[in-house]
């Protein structure tokens, strides 16, 4: 067996974020877990945020994060790439710039030639070089599925940090990648993705947030999350609490990964869109036009999403633009507002 012809994906029956812990389980384990507080932790797990964020001084604070998992695709390398460019998407969403990385990785070294290791190594290598951060080590031990990750730290001016307690009513949504990852990638096991739609997927997947994330200091956002394992509204759920507002979202605005759709439309739902739809269940409110396919597209697990910012409603249309000029970003849209806070959290329409 080759390095280049083992197959990743046949190694475990979930991969890329769909592999999280359920959110209603994660958020009852982590209730029962006393903090220790101090003046200098501006972001702790209390508003469920992309990371850790810890002031060293006036002029910098250390945005800390890490983020590993079972494989989303056959090839080591791409593999490599997907996984450091999802952690390091946590520092991009809070507006930081990638300092430091070091790499986690479980490799079961007695079933996979260790060419595979280092083929997702050099993967990983490969986007924490295009993110300019340093790589300076790591850990890895013998397990089985193989995982890979990072731990990632990144710096921020305090004044300028980017959090999901940001929004404000009255700003507009903008959602920067196009949905519907998980459901490729649950086609591409059964045999039913289109190549061009799971190369798209694959494309998106890899695709740093690094230039919305400049975007977005440029336009002075202080709101915005990334969209991974919990889906959309998993996470637009987690920024209106934190924000104490309402999101009103057009289901019917929101850009989709050709053949996703249609994917959802015959049946093919990833168990994550489903674990994701009982979490929001209770504080979701869904039109009745909203369609079954436009709301497990909503709860559809992502890898290495794109970010949902919240930007003032004057300035929406300008950094719509310059999100869409960076040609990285091509389907950027307008997906919702943030209103004040009603009876429940998200009103789908």
């Amino acid at each position: 067996m080759t390095t280049t012809s083992f197959d990743l994906l046949s190694t475990s029956a979930y991969g890329g974020c769909s592999a999280k812990l359920s959110p209603t389980a994660l958020s009852e384990l982590l209730s029962d877990i006393p903090l220790i507080k101090d003046a200098r932790i501006m972001v702790d797990i209390e508003t469920h945020d992309d990371a850790g964020v810890y002031k060293l001084n006036d002029d910098t604070a250390l945005i800390v994060t890490t983020d590993f998992f079972p494989p989303v695709c056959s090839d080591a390398y791409t593999f490599g790439q997907i996984a450091a460019a999802n952690a390091l998407s946590d520092v991009y969403a809070m507006g930081g710039t990638p300092l430091l990385a070091l790499n986690i990785t479980l490799f079961p070294s007695k079933d996979i030639p260790l060419g595979v290791l280092g083929r997702i190594l050099e993967g990983g290598q490969d986007k924490i070089n295009e993110s300019g951060a340093f790589t300076m080590g790591g850990h890895t031990i013998d397990d089985t599925p193989p995982k890979y990750g990072l731990a990632v730290v990144g710096t921020v001016h305090p004044d300028k940090l980017i959090t999901n307690a940001g929004l404000t009513p009255g700003q507009l949504l903008i959602l920067t990648k196009p949905l519907g990852v998980g459901v490729l990638m649950a086609a591409q096991r059964m045999g039913m993705a289109d190549e061009e739609a799971y190369n798209e997927a694959i494309r998106l997947m890899k695709l740093l947030n690094k230039a919305g994330a400049s975007c977005m200091q440029l336009a002075g956002v202080k709101g915005a999350t990334d969209v991974t394992g919990f889906g959309l509204l998993g996470h637009a759920l987690k920024m209106a609490e934190a924000s104490h507002v309402t999101l009103q979202l057009s289901l019917a605005s929101l850009p989709a990964i050709p053949q996703a759709l249609s994917l959802l439309q015959s049946g093919c739902i990833p168990g994550a869109a489903f674990r994701n739809a009982d979490f929001v269940k209770e504080h979701v409110f869904y039109a009745p036009s909203c369609t079954v396919e436009q709301k497990m597209l909503a709860c559809d697990a992502q890898t290495s999403g794109g970010l949902l910012i919240g930007v003032d409603a004057h300035k929406a249309d300008w950094l719509l633009q310059e999100l869409q000029a960076t040609s990285l970003h091509p389907q950027a849209a307008i997906i919702g507002e943030v209103l004040p806070r009603r009876n429940k959290a998200i009103y789908c329409q």
